[in-house]
């Protein structure tokens, strides 16, 4: 099976490499290697490498910058997914593209099951929602959305990363104790994709997270605890939590995005958010 990765600079592209099956041939592909938004250049690459399945892990990803470089985010996390929906049907290949638990707006109590009502509140969570909508209207049946949350791995630039850095540098800090999710290990991600490809049938929609929830607060307490464990910590620090109101930010975060992962649980098992954090600090280069 010959396969197509987008976005190959990203913390999801490194762990499908990482984590990829001997019997898959594998082409990766960044913004210096092609424009996603242009459709001619896009239809060339799959064109002459024809892929059986395309893997879009590229995203337009800074949530608050996006706030006002509102075309920029719509180009990648929209335009460009159209492309891709429309060039996959074309070639007959299968589409998995990675979206985000921001489709919706965060006032369940519930975790989100995959048909829920989406009503994003950021510009970026929108965004992601208009490539998911141009997808369902162009390829429906070539294509399956991953929804996942809150995405951390030893590659790239991540939440554990930015706190085990500011861990060592500052003396104490302020973490929002109001917003719940769900920690996502990429290397799980990228089990769950490789595992889904092997499915005699796919969904359409699926949701994609680590087991359990917590806050950002809860979380990098957790992060510094294993980093203190693990010798990547010199010293422990007070971590309080504090209101999402004491921390102003340009984008609306989704109090609550917890995801519902029933079906993808059908295919593939997660393990808990605590023994994948664990697993990932485990292997952080010291």
């Amino acid at each position: 099976m010959k396969i197509l990765i987008i976005g190959k600079s990203g913390q999801l592209a490194n762990e499908l490499l990482v984590e990829k099956p001997q019997n898959y041939e594998v082409l990766t592909v960044g913004r210096n290697d092609i424009d996603i938004t242009d459709f001619k250049a896009l239809d060339s690459i799959v064109a002459e490498y024809q892929p059986t399945v395309i893997i879009n892990s590229a995203a337009y990803t800074a949530v608050d910058k996006a706030e006002s470089d509102i075309e920029a985010a719509y180009a990648i996390n929209h335009i460009a997914v159209e492309n891709l929906a429309k060039i996959a049907k074309k070639y007959s290949a299968k589409l998995v593209h990675v979206s985000t638990d921001f489709v919706f707006n965060g006032e369940n109590t519930i975790p989100y099951k995959v048909d829920d009502i989406t009503s994003p509140t950021s510009v970026y969570g929108a965004s992601k929602r208009a490539g998911e909508l141009a997808i369902i209207d162009n390829s429906p049946e070539h294509s399956s959305i991953i929804r996942t949350s809150w995405l951390y791995s030893t590659f790239g630039n991540n939440f554990v990363k930015t706190m085990l850095k500011l861990m060592e540098d500052k003396e104490e800090l302020g973490i929002v104790n109001d917003q719940v999710g769900a920690p996502t290990s990429a290397k799980g991600l990228a089990t769950f994709i490789w595992a889904l490809l092997e499915q005699p049938k796919a969904d359409l929609i699926y949701h994609w997270c680590d087991s359990g929830s917590t806050s950002w607060h809860g979380f990098a307490l957790a992060i510094q605890e294993e980093g203190l464990k693990r010798g990547l910590l010199t010293k422990k620090i007070p971590i309080k939590g504090i209101p999402s109101s004491s921390y102003p930010t340009p984008a609306k975060r989704p109090k609550y995005s917890v995801l519902d992962c029933t079906s993808s649980q059908e295919i593939q098992a997660s393990l808990a958010w605590q023994e994948q954090l664990e697993r990932c600090l485990t292997a952080y280069p010291k």
